[in-house]
């Protein structure tokens, strides 16, 4: 199907979910994921459908928002999509089968939860899922595509949400600032704490006591 898709310079957002419809499908999601690099917590995915031609404005890659402007625009994803799915892989379940396949195991979770389910697929990345649903894999494709960017949006809110949480219970490694990621603060916890349960253990820089 990648003749459907050509590359361009320039284009509009919406241009794959467009070109998608036009090609005959009539429910396309996008795929995202949030969480691969983090030394603690889940990976999070999440799928998203808006109706035909439909944009919000302001939906961009997550990681090129603020936090507020991403707490903003989250609630009106979910007002206007037509259906959103959200998967997460635990710390425990990364150590198990690595971050790869933990992250494809998100995204096919997120999919699986969409009513009614999509009949098309854009995935963020290079890696197609197994899932018996037409698909496009986009490099950056938060950055090319609306609904992947919807996607990654409500991906990484969900996930700093759970972080806030875990922060309450281990305060120590403050999950609140850094969700995870592995700053020089919390790397200084970790020599001095040992990991906490959300620790991925097979992580570089995360010790065991």
């Amino acid at each position: 199907m990648a003749e459907l898709f050509p590359e361009l310079q320039s284009y509009p957002m919406d241009y794959f979910e467009r070109r998608a419809l036009v090609s005959g499908f009539s429910a396309v999601a996008g795929v995202d994921e949030a969480g691969r690099g983090p030394l603690a917590g889940p990976v999070v995915a999440a799928a998203v459908m808006f109706p035909p031609n439909l944009m919000v404005e302001g939906v961009n890659d997550s990681k090129q928002l603020s936090a507020k402007e991403r707490e903003r625009l989250f609630p009106e994803i979910l007002r206007v999509a037509d259906c959103i799915g959200v998967g997460h892989v635990s710390a425990r379940e990364i150590d198990r089968i690595n971050i790869f396949q933990a992250s494809r195991k998100a995204m096919q979770l997120a999919v699986s939860k969409l009513s009614p389910p999509p009949d098309f697929l854009l995935i963020d990345g290079i890696a197609s899922l197994d899932l018996s649903i037409s698909q496009l894999t986009l490099k950056k494709g938060d950055q090319r595509s609306h609904s992947i960017a919807a996607a990654s949006i409500v991906a990484k809110v969900t996930r700093d949400r759970i972080m806030a949480r875990y922060h309450q219970r281990f305060p120590q490694y403050h999950f609140l600032s850094n969700k995870g990621y592995g700053t020089a603060a919390h790397k200084m916890a970790i020599e001095s704490y040992g990991a906490c349960p959300i620790h991925r253990r097979t992580f570089r820089g995360v010790t065991i006591p």
